[in-house]
């Protein structure tokens, strides 16, 4: 068979390690334990990256461990604004959603909207009004709230009311996938609820292709997570790819070269998955973990959110 690979993540903004139970670090390996399962599924069936990309982020969007779907982060005024984007390395096509507060699955709107073909991004009510139009599972705003995100919007108030600053595990995260498919197509998608106490209305990285999602095939894939804005300003994910393919860097020191060094003034928590066109996949972070997986082209998988990486059964 032909070489697939995938990795994940499902944000770096989360982790110092007494910010969960080790119950909740258990949960959450097995959750991305269950995304990489999903997506690999579909590699291994011959399906399309893209198909394994929406596939992994679907499992990550349905778990309270991650912020994206179910458990997202709420914003300023207590609501949840959803952003998602996916991209297809094979023809450049992509499709972007935001601010959206009501999509169950806002990657598969996204997916949606680039199959349709007649927009790349879609934004507020008329996102939810298409992935209706499109048949997508819509909910209310209660579906998408946990305990640990209201308490997290609590704390972050009391943070700007104090001046200070809060714990990276009240503030953001993000889930993405990147792949390799049989056919060597490459994909990369993302999702998020943005950061905790956002305004509304607020617009980061996750759905803006080239900043926090971007493929191009022979190239790579690529997936953020961290600060959007500074995401943006760097244009990070088509960086990466511009990196590998006209200074001829190796996927590794292209994605280093952003997250460890280009990132470093502004002294934000950063972190991507990264799969370039052989199945090598890199998933470089600053802070002190990330939630994180990936499935080599000799088919062993992985799960890591700290220092200590396991080893799974897929």
């Amino acid at each position: 068979m032909a070489k697939i690979a995938l990795a994940i993540h499902g944000g770096c903004g989360v982790m110092p390690e007494d910010s969960m139970t080790q119950e909740e670090w258990e949960g959450a390996r097995r959750d991305l334990a269950a995304a990489l399962s999903a997506g690999y599924a579909r590699l291994k069936a011959g399906d399309s990256a893209v198909d394994a990309v929406e596939a992994a982020v679907v499992v990550m969007e349905d778990s309270p461990h991650f912020n994206a779907g179910h458990g997202a982060a709420l914003n300023e005024n207590g609501l949840h604004e959803l952003d998602a984007s996916i991209m297809d390395g094979a023809t450049l096509e992509a499709g972007a959603i935001s601010a959206s507060r009501a999509i169950r699955n806002p990657v598969k709107a996204a997916r949606a909207l680039m199959e349709d073909g007649r927009a790349v991004y879609m934004t507020g009510p008329a996102a939810d009004r298409f992935a209706e139009v499109k048949g997508l599972q819509v909910e209310p705003q209660s579906y998408f709230t946990t305990p640990k995100r209201v308490g997290a919007l609590e704390a972050m108030r009391r943070h700007a009311a104090a001046g200070t600053d809060g714990t990276e595990n009240e503030k953001h995260g993000t889930v993405g996938a990147v792949a390799l498919d049989a056919a060597g197509h490459l994909a990369a998608a993302t999702s998020t609820g943005g950061y905790t106490n956002k305004p509304e209305g607020r617009v980061g990285d996750s759905p803006i292709i080239g900043a926090g999602t971007y493929a191009r095939d022979g190239v790579c894939a690529v997936s953020g997570t961290g600060q959007g804005e500074f995401f943006i300003r760097h244009v990070l994910g088509h960086e990466v790819a511009s990196r590998i393919a006209y200074l001829k860097q190796d996927i590794a020191t292209a994605a280093d070269g952003l997250i460890n060094h280009d990132l470093a003034p502004h002294r934000i928590g950063a972190g991507l998955v990264a799969i370039d066109a052989q199945g090598v996949a890199v998933a470089p972070y600053n802070t002190p973990g990330m939630f994180r997986g990936w499935v080599t082209p000799e088919g062993h998988a992985f799960v890591a959110t700290h220092d200590q990486i396991y080893e799974i059964e897929l």
